[in-house]
């Protein structure tokens, strides 16, 4: 018999303001409102967290593992750089078309946490920086001129996609994404 592994209150409450910061937003969203989704008290959320600040960085920590394990699965399954952006294409296709889909977590964060110096904004940058980095490390090999300013230029397109999640289907912004990427890689 496999037995399932009950998850942590932390991991409880990470996951129930995920919900609902997501569906909802980060300021809509109150402490109580977490707590109740968890089925806990106050007591045991200010065992796990200082402060509401404390755990949208825990819901955006959770968010960016996601996004990276889906860049470096992707990274390992192709042998290169267009293998990687067709995967990517793939994956931004189905989840920014998807219902419920709310556009970037991040994007969504940095707009509702204005101050650069918040905990938040410090999250959504360096989550922000490991992208940039990793589709710098992407094409790197394609020995093009200048392979920052393609990173910052796949990063700008990545969020146009996923605000095109709201607007186009599936197929029409995984084949954008796609035909822009190679474009960028092939031009310079």
């Amino acid at each position: 018999m496999i037995e399932t592994v009950k998850p942590s209150m932390r991991e409880r409450l990470i996951e129930a303001a995920s919900e609902l910061f997501y569906a909802e937003g980060l300021r809509a969203v109150s402490v109580d409102k977490v707590i109740e989704r968890a089925g806990t008290t106050k007591v045991t959320f200010y065992r796990h967290f200082k402060s509401k600040d404390d755990l949208v960085v825990a819901h955006l920590a959770l968010r960016a593992g996601q996004e990276r394990d889906g860049i470096t699965g992707a990274i390992a399954a192709s042998g290169d750089a267009d293998g990687v952006f067709q995967a990517i294409a793939g994956a931004l296709g189905q989840m920014a078309c998807e219902r419920g889909f709310r556009g970037c977590p991040f994007i969504n964060a940095a707009a509702e946490y204005p101050d650069p110096a918040s905990t938040v904004r410090k999250t959504v940058d360096e989550h922000r920086a490991w992208c940039l980095a990793t589709f710098e490390e992407i094409v790197r090999p394609l020995g093009l001129t200048d392979p920052a300013a393609v990173a910052h230029d796949l990063m700008l397109i990545r969020d146009g996609a996923m605000v095109a999640g709201y607007l186009d289907d599936a197929d029409a912004l995984a084949a954008s994404f796609l035909r822009s990427a190679r474009a960028l890689t092939r031009s310079n």
